[in-house]
């Protein structure tokens, strides 16, 4: 029998909710509520999911001296790619100047966003939780990744016995997470097909206006995206990481499709870690405490 790789499921997937939004509207009450349940299954593993893998890559990386440069690496990384990211946007903006012609009446009042967002300090301090268990709740996810290093780092404090004790306990709940990850891949497809669904019956009257008054800022969004994802990124990978970014891209493409479709990279936490791990090659120290911070 066939076995379709994943990705191409998604693919497909992906072809056949825009045929079927655009033209069964009507009917797409049928399958919407299984990107719902798709969602919420993702976000339902997200923070027990957090939890685990940066504790136990933290105890398993060992001392802090270790695990100080590999933050180091991981948030100069994260800076970097992120500086390229705004600079390659505000570029391509500054040349094409997408907004030019594109009112279509969307136009809102909202209030500012530096005040509400708040400065530096104001970020560090949300970072330490009053109440964790309140954190988990709100989904904080800041505070709970701040909350496990620093319970994963003084796991490697203790007593021997309770070191082994809790170390044994977090790599096996991380365990168990990745194989409830695994068993909700399974049904990617059909909560990708669920999620554009009802996308494009949403959109569907709108569609034709949309795209031909915003087709100028959807060209330089993707512009900036593929300057991004098929220069900047494997330009890095290749002179760095000493990766080849091809087998790379290969190896996170059901992520990468999926992130696409839910337009939320912390709803493809779980999947990223699966194909880190088991795809790329990664070691599951590494990828337990990094690949956390980068959603």
């Amino acid at each position: 029998m066939l076995k379709i790789k994943l990705h191409w499921q998604i693919l497909i997937a992906l072809v056949i909710a825009i045929v079927y939004g655009l033209f069964f509207t009507e009917y797409a009450y049928l399958v919407t509520w299984m990107g719902e349940l798709f969602l919420r299954a993702l976000q339902m593993i997200i923070i027990p999911l957090i939890l685990t893998s940066i504790i136990s890559g933290v105890t398993n990386i060992g001392d802090a001296g270790n695990l100080g440069r590999l933050g180091l690496k991981t948030i100069s990384y994260y800076i970097t790619t992120s500086l390229f990211a705004i600079v390659t946007g505000l570029v391509f903006v500054n040349l094409i100047k997408p907004g030019v012609g594109a009112d279509l009446g969307l136009k809102r009042e909202v209030p500012d966003l530096a005040a509400s967002s708040g400065d530096l300090w104001d970020i560090i301090l949300r970072m330490v939780p009053t109440n964790i268990f309140e954190a988990f709740v709100s989904f904080d996810i800041l505070a709970v990744i701040f909350f496990s290093i620093l319970f994963g780092f003084f796991i490697t404090r203790v007593s021997s016995k309770s070191r082994e004790f809790l170390t044994t306990l977090f790599n096996s709940s991380f365990e168990v997470m990745m194989k409830l990850t695994h068993f909700i891949i399974r049904f990617t497809p059909l909560g990708i097909l669920g999620i554009v669904v009802g996308v494009v019956a949403e959109q569907r009257e709108n569609l034709v206006e949309v795209l031909g008054s915003l087709g100028k800022y959807s060209i330089t969004v993707l512009i900036g995206l593929f300057i991004h994802s098929a220069i900047t990124l494997p330009l890095i990978l290749r002179t760095i990481g000493k990766v080849n970014p091809w087998k790379q891209f290969q190896a996170v493409t059901t992520p990468l499709l999926t992130a696409f479709s839910t337009r939320s990279s912390s709803a493809t936490l779980p999947l990223t870690l699966n194909a880190v791990e088991n795809n790329s090659g990664v070691s599951n120290k590494i990828s337990r405490f990094v690949i956390p911070l980068g959603a």
